[in-house]
């Protein structure tokens, strides 16, 4: 299989999976509903919706969320164009497979971001579930709308015991933000860029000294290249004098 049909199923596959697991949980669940995954208390699916960034932060105000899109946007066009610098070298289809999760987490949270708030009802706590197309229009326009988020997983959920000190006695969550199968996208391809695709930073640090070396090669060859008078400086003699 070709490198760029193996960029394009990634980011084909994650966007149907995120989408489809999007439009579900907006059509059926209210704000705030959640159910516990195959009966397990830590694992939850539990509806949010958020105005921002990956893992439920937000940036605020309404010039803040436009910003954070256009932002997006940027993003992703850098990384089509990367990735296609990517195909025509002779990068590892694993490094391009990171960078086609995180150009599908990219794109799917834009998604959200550009047209949930034309084709959705507002979600809202306990309220009932959003509508699909509804008469009067959306709950906002383009590129305003809220990322829905849904993955929940309280691995530990207790209270610290008394003897902790600062803390004793207060409650302890982890894990707890919700997010998205886009933001897991994003989080995957990072991470396998940091641990297992050590040798692009390599290659990266390895490129920077050698254009250097490249450029003083060029400056040497140039210096070599121009004629060198010798005798420019040395006065001349009169002919048929002789030195003194």
């Amino acid at each position: 299989m070709k490198k760029s049909a193996v960029i394009v199923f990634v980011v084909f596959l994650v966007l149907v999976i995120d989408q489809s697991l999007k439009i579900w949980i907006k059509t059926h669940m209210e704000y705030g509903e959640e159910f516990a995954i195959l009966g397990l208390d830590w694992a939850r699916i539990h509806f949010v919706e958020n105005n921002g960034m990956a893992f439920g932060l937000s940036l605020g105000g309404e010039y803040g969320k436009l910003a954070l899109s256009l932002f997006r946007i940027l993003a992703v066009a850098f990384l089509v164009y990367y990735l296609r610098l990517l195909v025509k070298t002779s990068a590892s289809i694993g490094l391009m497979v990171s960078f086609a999760l995180i150009l599908a987490g990219a794109l799917g949270n834009i998604l959200d971001s550009a047209f949930y708030g034309l084709i959705f009802s507002a979600s809202h706590f306990h309220g009932g579930v959003a509508e699909l197309f509804p008469e009067g229009g959306g709950y906002a326009g383009f590129l305003h709308g809220k990322v829905v988020d849904m993955l929940y997983f309280p691995l530990v959920n207790g209270v610290l015991p008394e003897w902790v000190p600062f803390w004793g006695g207060e409650r302890v969550m982890f894990f707890k933000p919700v997010f998205n199968i886009a933001d897991t996208a994003i989080t995957l391809g990072v991470i396998n860029i940091l641990i297992f695709q050590r040798s692009f930073f390599q290659e990266m640090s390895e490129e920077q000294p050698a254009s250097n070396t490249e450029r003083d090669a060029d400056v040497e060859e140039a210096e070599e290249a121009e004629p060198k008078d010798v005798d420019r400086d040395r006065p001349q003699q009169a002919e048929g004098s002789s030195p003194a």
